[in-house]
This record gives structure tokens, C-alpha cells and sequence, in this order.
């Protein structure tokens, strides 16, 4: 009886792992996708509104913001208290993207707000395009891994049952 319950643990275990794997690749890509309306949603509102870049952040939709890992909430913290923007305060919460994906939004977040409208229109265009690229690559990579990592786990799963019968 304990030898069943131990195989049974063992096997949504391995299920469990299989699945934080496979959820990794579907945030990632839920952040990139969320990043890009941030920026789209940035350039319309700074060409028309020309609100603070504070308030834009602010205002910008709760289902969406949540998939931007609190980064725009620690870059809110930085303009109440414009000393210097660390990438590891910005990044604390972010384990799920790679350093040169980091290196990149910092530089876009480090750049947001530092010129006249139509040079951060065209910055935004620029970063937006670049997001567009990463965003490619984390759907093909979700497609290969994230649903892999899931069969992988349960696979494994299986397999220690096997064994241990």
C-alpha cells in the first residue's frame, strides 16, 4: 500500500517538474507579447496625449501588466525616486529571460522618457521591432520545449512506475 502511494507521489512529481518547465516558456512569452502592447500603447499615448510617462504606466491595463513580472513597477519606483535605474532592482523578479533580453529592455526602459516626442517615437518603433523578434523566438522555442518539457515529465513519470513495479 505505502509502495503505491510512493509511486503515485513520484509520478505527479514528475508531472508537477515537467509542468514548471513547460510554464516557464508560456510566461516567457506571455512577456514578450504584454512588453510589445506596452510599447505600442506607450507611442500612441505619447504622440496624442502627451500625459506623463508616469500615468501611462499607471493607467495601462491591470490583465495585461501582471505578465510584465513587476518591472514596470520597480521603473514606477525609479521615476518617484530618479537616482539611477539598477538592472537588478528591475530584474528582480524576472529569472525567466535571458541576460541579453535583460541588457535590451533595460536599455529601453534607461532610454524611456529622455528625448522629444518624435526621436521617442522613433525609439519605440525601434524597441517594438526588436521585441517582435524575441517574441518569435520564445513562441517557436514554447512550441518545442514548453510542450516537450510536459510529456518529457510525464514520460519520466512513467517510467519510474515501471521500475518500480
Amino acid at each position: 500500500m505505502i509502495k503505491w502511494l510512493i509511486m503515485i507521489i513520484l509520478f505527479f512529481l514528475c508531472i508537477l517538474i515537467g509542468y514548471y518547465f513547460s510554464q516557464r516558456y508560456v510566461n516567457r512569452l506571455k512577456f514578450f507579447k504584454s512588453l510589445i502592447l506596452l510599447c505600442q500603447n506607450l507611442d500612441i499615448e505619447i504622440n496624442y496625449s502627451r500625459e506623463r510617462l508616469k500615468k501611462l504606466i499607471n493607467n495601462y491595463d491591470e490583465k495585461t501588466k501582471k505578465n510584465l513580472l513587476g518591472i514596470d513597477q520597480e521603473f514606477l519606483k525609479y521615476l518617484d525616486n530618479p537616482k539611477e535605474l539598477k538592472k537588478e532592482e528591475l530584474f528582480k523578479n524576472a529569472g525567466i529571460l535571458k541576460k541579453e533580453e535583460q541588457d535590451l529592455i533595460f536599455l529601453f526602459f534607461k532610454n524611456l522618457g529622455r528625448s522629444d516626442v518624435e526621436n521617442q517615437t522613433k525609439e519605440l518603433k525601434n524597441f517594438i521591432a526588436k521585441f517582435e523578434e524575441i517574441k518569435i523566438k520564445a513562441e517557436n522555442e514554447n512550441k518545442k520545449y514548453g510542450s516537450l518539457s510536459l510529456k518529457l515529465g510525464l514520460i519520466i513519470g512513467l517510467f519510474i512506475l515501471v521500475i518500480l513495479i
